[in-house]
């Protein structure tokens, strides 16, 4: 099942994990485990991991070290409730419009 899950959402299940609090390492190894196109697993690890890292340095220089408490208490809920709301308007564009 979990390679199911793999197979037909590889790109999506490796960004999340390199965008969220999911534990990374566990996707990466699943994604050598499971065969991951290795293509589709450089390029959703680079977006993910860069959105990620750049997020949290713009709002570390545009807001100062203040922002540093703020991240290190939400970061992890907000990036869900971004990943939440990104599939929902997906899933509503594919199923509803």
């Amino acid at each position: 099942k979990v390679q199911a899950l793999f197979e037909a959402y590889g790109f999506w299940v490796v960004f999340t994990a390199g965008f969220t609090p999911i534990p990374y390492k566990v996707i990466t190894i699943g994604s050598g485990v499971f065969q991951i196109n290795l293509v589709i697993f450089l390029i959703a690890s680079l977006i993910s991991r860069s959105l990620r890292f750049f997020l949290v340095a713009w709002l570390l220089h545009r807001y100062g070290p203040g922002m540093r408490d703020f991240i290190d208490r939400y970061f992890n809920l907000l990036s869900i409730v971004f990943l939440i709301l990104l599939f929902g308007g997906f899933l509503l564009l594919k199923y509803v419009l």
